[in-house]
């Protein structure tokens, strides 16, 4: 898919030209990406989508299956819902979910099960727990099925009770008993939790989840901010060989921004502050740089697709960035959208390095519509 053409300052104020590229993007979706997981992506068998397909649409052997996939794609689809095939999809799903995930005698989700079903990595994890909440509570408002929104808060009290910290942050594993492994907080884990208490919020009026998420966001603003230019840290601050993001960066702002509760909070200023940091020197002739050290040096020069899906959505809320808003979508159809799907990822030389496409990026790309969508670019 060609770039857009470059804006002229006439346009620039005006966001309107990027509409056709957006209607591309939206059509490649649709008709590219969606059917690879209701086709080939999808194990009928297992009631599963395999974890990726190669550039030929053929799975990768199996060598296990996420909870954190199944979710995401549960996420998907329930966005889709009113698609063909989609809430029949979305049903199964949440299934699969509760069959092949739960953990009947400790309660919570395994990370993963083996190709036979059995569960393969027994540990319980928040990415997946917050996964699992995001999911299910978009599901749920779209159904409104009195079995989903008893996952939802069985899976809300699981956190709660398992992972919450006496400091306001959470753990990022614990062993299939709930068994202390010394993990610590970890930032990503704790982002998407943030996303799932605001997916929590978006279909119904919880108090206790609102605390909880304000409450995060104090503790993130506490142990992960690095004060001089206001990153958000992958690690807490003071940790060995940190780094930051820019994918992160500008997933959190897009987070904390279109959120009236966290609009205001001391974490939405520190993040504010820093997406000119994180341009600057996470951002090279339009591709997202995936790793730095906090004085800006590139740790990884890896261009990921799901970032720039980031940097794209960030950019709908930035006042003034019409034009690079433009730009990001033709970057993002040239360097990422194919025919047969998408690239994953390129190296820092724009080489591409992996061909393979996960079954967990499609929930990136449907969030970054989702936001452009929105902003009525």
């Amino acid at each position: 898919m060609a770039p857009c053409p470059t804006a002229t300052s006439a346009q620039m104020s005006d966001p309107r030209p990027t509409l056709p590229e957006l209607a591309r993007f939206n059509q490649h979706f649709a008709e590219r990406i969606v059917p690879l997981w209701q086709g080939p992506g999808w194990n009928a068998d297992m009631a599963l989508p395999y974890e990726a397909l190669d550039a030929q649409h053929q799975p990768l052997p199996v060598q296990r299956y996420r909870a954190m996939a199944c979710a995401r794609q549960l996420y998907v689809f329930s966005s889709r819902i009113g698609q063909p095939g989609a809430a029949e999809r979305a049903a199964a799903l949440f299934r699969s979910l509760q069959k092949h995930f739960h953990d009947a005698e400790h309660g919570g989700w395994f990370y993963s099960i083996d190709a036979q079903g059995k569960p393969l990595d027994r540990r319980k994890d928040l990415y997946t727990h917050a996964f699992i909440v995001f999911a299910c509570a978009h599901y749920w408002g779209k159904v409104r099925e009195n079995l989903v929104e008893s996952t939802l808060n069985a899976a809300l009290d699981i956190i709660d009770q398992q992972f919450a910290r006496d400091d306001g942050l959470y753990e990022a594993c614990l062993g299939e008993d709930w068994a202390d492994l010394g993990s610590g907080p970890l930032q990503n884990p704790q982002m998407h939790l943030a996303e799932a208490f605001l997916q929590v919020l978006a279909v119904r009026d919880d108090e206790h989840v609102r605390q909880s998420l304000l409450q995060l966001c104090q503790a993130l603003e506490a142990h992960f901010i690095e004060p001089a230019h206001g990153l958000m840290l992958e690690k807490p601050r003071g940790a060995v060989d940190n780094w930051f993001e820019p994918g992160h960066q500008f997933e959190w702002f897009y987070l904390l921004h279109t959120s009236p509760l966290l609009r205001d909070t001391p974490l939405h200023a520190s993040i504010d502050r820093a997406f000119a940091f994180a341009e600057q020197f996470g951002v090279k002739d339009a591709a997202v740089l995936a790793m730095l050290n906090v004085d800006g040096r590139v740790l990884d020069a890896s261009q990921r697709i799901w970032a720039q899906a980031e940097y794209l959505r960030a950019l709908t809320l930035r006042e003034g960035s019409e034009a690079k808003l433009a730009g990001q979508l033709g970057a993002l159809s040239a360097r990422f959208l194919r025919d047969a799907g998408w690239y994953e990822c390129r190296g820092g030389d724009g080489a591409v390095s992996r061909d393979d496409m996960p079954s967990t990026t499609p929930y990136h790309l449907a969030t970054c519509l989702e936001g452009l969508n929105q902003a009525n670019i």
